[in-house]
C-alpha cells in the first residue's frame, strides 16, 4: 500500500468517525441528510424512466415505419414485377428486405426496451417506497425526540433534585412556598381577628366601668 492510499484510508476512517458521532449526536439531522440524497436519487431515476418511455415510443414508431415501408415495396416489386420493369423489380425487393430486416431488428430491440422498462419502474416504484418509509421513519424519531425532550422539561419542574444542576422552579417548591404563605396569611388572619377580639373586649368594658363610676 503506497503513501497516497494509506493518506485515503486514514481519511476515509476519520469521515466515518465523525459521521458516526454526528448520527449519536444528532440523528434527525443525520437522517434529513440521507433524505435528501435519496430524493436526488430518485428525482434522477425518474428522468430516465421517462427518457427510457421516449425511447420505447420511438423504437415503436420507427419499427412500425419500416414495416410499412416494407410491405409498400413489396407491392411495388409485385407491380414491377408484372410490369416487366427488372431494375425497378430488384431495386423495390432489396428495399423490402432491407426494410423487413430493420423492423426484425427493431422489434426484438423494442421488445428488450420494454422488459428494461418494465424493470427500472419497478425498481423506481420500490425506491420510492424506500423513500417514503424513510420519512416515516423520520416522523417516529422527531416524535420519540420530542417525547424525550418534554419529559426533560417536565422533569425539571417536577423531580425536586435533577441531574446536571438545579432547576429553577419546581412544582414541589412552589407548593412549599404556596404552603409556607398560606400559613403566614392564616396566621396574620388569625392575629387580626384575636386583636379584633380584644378591641371588642375592651370597649364592653369600657362601657361597663362608665355606668358603675357615676353610681
Amino acid at each position: 500500500m503506497n503513501a497516497f492510499e494509506r493518506l485515503k484510508n486514514t481519511i476515509m476512517a476519520d469521515i466515518h468517525d465523525l459521521m458516526d458521532q454526528k448520527e449519536e449526536k444528532n440523528p434527525i439531522m443525520l437522517l434529513n441528510h440521507y433524505l435528501r440524497q435519496s430524493e436526488q436519487e430518485v428525482h434522477k431515476i425518474s428522468k430516465l424512466v421517462d427518457r427510457q418511455r421516449t425511447l420505447n415510443g420511438q423504437f415503436a414508431r420507427e419499427r412500425k415505419e419500416a414495416e410499412e415501408m416494407a410491405a409498400k415495396r413489396a407491392g411495388q416489386a409485385d407491380l414491377a414485377q408484372r410490369a416487366g420493369e427488372h431494375d425497378l423489380y430488384e431495386f423495390a425487393l432489396l428495399e423490402k428486405e432491407q426494410y423487413e430486416l430493420r423492423a426484425a431488428q427493431l422489434r426484438e430491440t423494442s421488445e428488450r426496451a420494454e422488459r428494461d422498462l418494465e424493470q427500472l419502474e419497478q425498481k423506481y416504484e420500490q425506491m420510492k417506497h424506500k423513500l417514503k418509509d424513510m420519512y416515516i421513519k423520520r416522523m417516529e424519531l422527531m416524535g420519540r425526540e420530542n417525547v424525550v425532550r418534554a419529559n426533560r422539561s417536565i422533569d425539571k419542574v417536577l423531580k425536586p433534585d435533577g441531574v446536571g444542576g438545579s432547576p429553577s422552579f419546581r412544582f414541589d417548591e412552589i407548593e412549599q412556598f404556596i404552603e409556607r404563605l398560606e400559613q403566614k396569611v392564616t396566621a396574620n388572619y388569625e392575629r387580626s381577628s384575636m386583636e379584633a377580639r380584644f378591641a371588642r373586649l375592651e370597649k364592653e368594658m369600657v362601657k361597663e366601668e362608665v355606668p358603675n363610676a357615676a353610681n
